[in-house]
């Protein structure tokens, strides 16, 4: 009996519907990247180990999927190193390469290869999935789609302001509620210093950014075994627990970083970024929110979050900026900022509330029944021209039983059918019938098109 086939845990099939409705989430992010000149490339699947190793944290270096090296892997590894069975040091002698873990870092790779070939600042958009090894639970999987948006060669905050405007209406257009949160940083940075642990920012960013999933109590935890005492966590607990409006929390943090440049400075920043939303009428609330951190080592000013506020989900886009991401492929000074869209969970999250329009998910509009070969003779130029005029429209391929026919257009969810008999083709015509309400009519071609355009 042969083995029942399975996929990797963490991976999914998409069928035709699903595919649909992901394409609508893609078509819809790709939309709104051009209209504010994003322009798309692609990058491959796997990248060098060297590119991406050492971009992530050390948490993030675990997560990558090494892909071992083609052809005799193991006659570069002796039986003393075998039998040492050392999994780290193995993987540095079998794999140079690895699935990328997002798009940011092989983004940062391809304008230093291609710097010669860019007009910067240059916007990018990119689409395609990454993979991380990651404990597959709900809304967090091995292999998703990312849609990313990057802009690079310009220091200038407007840039921030931009890429919000896109996250507010992305989200205006799936018809999900949602909060933008954002911090800065320096801002962490500074609250490091004041609290004399400047050495720990990224063991505090860290920790902090766990403080929705694990509760301030474990976050705590956490600090104290990265070697924070318990006076530095005790400053630490009003800055995380900080409440107010946004211009309420900046004077506040401004007051306890009044003695930290750097800490002062993404104040500064994050400043500019909300009064200017303010005049852009942002349809979804903005949140300065401290806890915010984001665990990626490369974010050096803004960093972004957005939660669904009807769902229960983790973050749903996610980004920021890293002024010193392409310095480690040798071109320093390049400042970038960007945002991640998760497609799969926004994918979720649309399934939940049921946002999807019904024209993108129903691809067919109208279905001709196959009554025989003269009749299909006399539909075929019908529905080449109720093509052209933009119906999604298909002839079912055999003369089968007319109670087959209709319910494979059932099945598929099809709005119309067209009948074509021996009357119909006297009169030069064709009979429509509306598969939700059952009324029929005989129309001429231009009728039947203006019918179907109109609904």
């Amino acid at each position: 009996m042969a083995q029942k086939p399975s996929i990797p845990k963490g991976t999914r099939d998409f069928g035709p519907v699903e595919m649909a409705k992901r394409n609508y989430i893609f078509n819809t992010i790709r939309e709104v990247y051009a209209l504010y000149g994003f322009q798309q490339i692609e990058t491959p699947a796997m990248e060098t180990l060297q590119t991406l190793m050492g971009k992530y944290g050390e948490e993030g270096d675990k997560l990558l999927f090494k892909v071992l090296n083609s052809g005799d892997f193991l006659n570069k590894v002796s039986d003393e190193e075998l039998s040492e069975r050392n999994a780290l040091h193995l993987a540095s002698k079998l794999c140079e390469k690895g699935l990328r873990y997002d798009l940011t870092v092989p983004f940062a790779r391809y304008v230093v290869m291609h710097r010669d070939e860019l007009q910067l600042p240059f916007k990018r958009y990119q689409i395609q999935p990454v993979w991380r090894a990651d404990r597959p639970q709900k809304g967090r999987y091995r292999e998703f789609y990312q849609c990313d948006a990057d802009v690079v060669g310009s220091d200038s905050l407007l840039n921030e302001v931009e890429l919000m405007q896109i996250v507010d209406e992305v989200f205006s257009r799936f018809g999900i509620r949602i909060v933008i949160k954002i911090n800065n940083r320096k801002i962490l940075s500074g609250i490091a210093e004041v609290i004399g642990a400047a050495d720990k920012i990224v063991d505090i960013t860290v920790a902090i950014d766990k403080l929705d999933k694990i509760g301030i109590d474990n976050v705590n935890q956490e600090l104290r075994d990265n070697g924070l005492n318990e006076e530095q966590i005790a400053r630490l607990q009003p800055i995380i627990a900080l409440s107010g409006t946004n211009d309420e929390k900046l004077a506040t943090i401004a007051e306890v970083l009044k003695d930290s440049e750097t800490g002062l400075k993404g104040i500064e920043e994050c400043r500019f970024i909300l009064d200017t939303l303010k005049a852009t009428g942002l349809k979804n609330a903005i949140q300065l929110d401290l806890t915010l951190a984001r665990g990626l080592n490369y974010y050096t000013g803004a960093i972004f979050e957005v939660k669904a506020l009807d769902v229960e989900i983790g973050s749903i886009t996610g980004g920021g900026r890293y002024d010193n991401l392409t310095g480690i492929f040798g071109m320093p000074g390049l400042s970038g900022v960007g945002i991640s869209f998760g497609a799969d969970r926004i994918y979720d999250v649309l399934n939940q509330l049921d946002l999807y329009p019904q024209d993108s998910v129903n691809a067919t509009r109208l279905l001709f029944i196959n009554f025989g070969q003269q009749e299909t003779a006399y539909c075929l130029p019908i529905i080449n021209k109720v093509r052209a005029c933009g119906i999604c429209a298909e002839i079912y391929p055999d003369a089968a039983k007319m109670k087959k026919q209709l319910s494979y257009a059932n099945a598929k969810q099809i709005a119309y059918v067209a009948l074509a008999g021996e009357t119909e083709i006297s009169q030069q015509k064709i009979t429509l019938k509306n598969m939700a309400t059952g009324e029929q009519q005989l129309l001429t071609v231009d009728e039947l098109i203006s019918r179907i355009k109109a609904e």
